[in-house]
């Protein structure tokens, strides 16, 4: 598996250009973000362990670049480890974050999970036609083609990164039910999952900025308080378009 290594301090650079290649990875460094995005191009990573605070563009830039083109893996790094860094890393397409200074073997362990969905992900959609066709998943004004992995929420596509899908794909096919966290969390990042549950909220948050008629006042993706999340019937949204 090849990583690329976007990193402006020398001593992590050194610690985990060793530690990373002891686990079996072959690591590319970049040490700034324009360079990053140069060397993603070239090395097509399997993933990338992307440094918050870097020189020329900021990490968060490079996430939103990548993410025009790719799905692969993205892990943020920040040093600061305030809430603010975390939200907006994972709101420009970040699929996990750890915070300085961590353990190399957390970090590892957050790598190889994030990199086994990424796979499983990819097994499910390879296969013959026949196993890939799903049934179009329709509740109110939106619609789920998941052979096509496409939503169109009142008649206009919506693009979707791979985790807002899943996750509102898993929402809709329950519609009616209520969902908790943890089952949200095993279903769409993993049971091995071990970021923090700030990433679900900031997944449903960005969904309902994309369905939701009014964000600030949801009808379609509820909070049930104490418990979770629930994607409303088709029966209750039947009644609130009469």
């Amino acid at each position: 598996m090849r990583v690329l290594l976007v990193e402006d301090e020398e001593a992590y650079v050194d610690a985990l250009t060793i530690g990373l290649a002891k686990e079996g990875f072959d690591v590319v460094v970049a040490t700034d973000g324009a360079q990053a995005l140069e060397l993603f191009g070239q090395t097509e990573p399997d993933l990338v362990l992307l440094d918050w605070m870097l020189p020329r563009v900021s990490g968060v830039e490079v996430c939103k670049e990548i993410r025009t083109k790719s799905s692969v893996p993205i892990i943020m790094v920040t040093a600061k480890g305030s809430e603010i860094d975390t939200v907006v890393g994972l709101e420009v397409g970040a699929d996990d974050y750890i915070t300085k200074p961590y353990r190399m073997r957390e970090l590892v362990a957050r790598m190889r999970a994030v990199l086994r969905r990424s796979e499983e992900v990819g097994d499910r959609s390879g296969g013959n036609a026949k196993a890939q066709l799903e049934p179009i998943v329709v509740v109110g004004d939106v619609e789920l083609n998941p052979d096509r992995h496409e939503v169109k929420v009142r008649g206009g596509r919506v693009d979707l990164p791979l985790k807002e899908y899943d996750l509102l794909h898993y929402l809709m096919a329950n519609a009616g039910r209520v969902l908790s966290r943890q089952q949200l969390i095993e279903k769409v990042w993993g049971y091995d999952y071990i970021g923090d549950t700030k990433t679900l909220d900031v997944h449903i948050k960005r969904l309902r900025g994309k369905v939701e008629l009014t964000p600030s006042e949801p009808s379609r993706i509820l909070t049930i308080r104490g418990v979770g999340y629930s994607y409303a019937s088709r029966e209750r949204l039947a009644e609130q378009s009469e």
